[in-house]
């Protein structure tokens, strides 16, 4: 197996010990659909697997936010922001992040009885784009908390928990129309909350007013002033609040580090992070954490 560039900045990865992913291949629960390997590579520059002797698992890349490409079965693939594929066990396979524009991903190796199920017809690039009836940020928080419970220890029933969450996981995106169809319908014809929407949806982006006014339809100046009227805040400074709501709720139930966070909300600069969320918090990210709660 080829590999170039491990360590990217902000970057969180769970290897499952052989112990534990013996036990789920034994377990008459977690043994049809289990999770290896998982981990989150934030604008992962200069990324690159190739593995010439094929796995026995599946590997499924969610991209957020920038461009790569990959080579499975002869065939070759572009997969830009939005877009998830899963490659199938037991073949040879390359991927690597685009030189200018390198990907953010979520990934996960995965095995069982179903994973052929889930992955069968998942090689090409399918797409998830934020809408009006998205859920993309739940999903967002269902990774991290199958995550943060494989991350909290290998209990028989920590396990079988966090199986429970990838089956879901997995069934957001394969059955995208009926998992927005039970989610919380927006009014079309709201503007504002369209946008708020919109804004949760890529709260892990960097966002600029004219893509956000883009999305609703309006002017930039047009779209600013009827937000403000309806909110009392701008766009941009709407935007900030979100994601340091994001970065409070990342603070209080994970073990994220602070330039993690500051990555998962599509912020290069821990510093600026950091200072925002003072001005926004009174009380620095640490002071926030560690600060008693209620």
């Amino acid at each position: 197996m080829l590999r170039i560039k491990s360590g990217f900045s902000g970057e969180r990865s769970l290897v499952l010990p052989k112990m534990v992913t013996d036990m789920m291949a034994a377990d008459a629960i977690v043994s049809v659909l289990y999770v290896t390997d998982i981990g989150y590579y934030p604008k992962a520059e200069n990324h690159y697997r190739e593995r010439r002797e094929p796995i026995d698992q599946y590997v499924f890349i969610y991209c957020i936010d920038g461009r790569g490409s990959y080579e499975v079965g002869g065939n070759s693939y572009e997969v830009s922001a939005n877009q998830y594929f899963i490659l199938p066990a037991g073949v040879p396979h390359r991927y690597q992040a685009d030189a200018e524009e390198p990907w953010t991903i979520y990934w996960i190796h995965f095995k069982g009885v179903l994973a052929p199920h889930y992955a069968a017809d998942a090689i090409a690039p399918t797409s998830v784009n934020p809408g009006i009836h998205s859920r993309i940020s739940n999903r967002i928080n269902m990774f991290e908390e199958l995550f943060e419970t494989l991350n909290s220890g290998y209990s028989i029933e920590n396990i079988r928990y966090a199986m429970s969450l990838f089956h879901h996981y997995l069934a957001s995106l394969r059955y995208v129309h009926q998992y927005r169809s039970a989610g919380e319908k927006i009014d079309e014809g709201n503007v504002v909350e369209a946008a708020i929407h919109y804004m949760k949806e890529n709260i892990e982006r960097h966002m600029t007013l004219q893509e956000v006014a883009d999305f609703t339809g309006y002017s930039a100046s047009h779209f600013s002033m009827l937000f403000k009227a309806k909110t009392g805040h701008s766009p941009l400074n709407y935007i900030n609040l979100l994601k340091i709501q994001r970065a409070c709720l990342l603070l209080d139930t994970t073990q994220m580090r602070m330039n993690q966070i500051c990555h998962k909300l599509g912020m290069d600069d821990p510093y600026y992070f950091s200072r925002l969320f003072s001005k926004i918090m009174g009380m620095s990210p640490r002071a926030y954490r560690t600060k008693p709660k209620a």
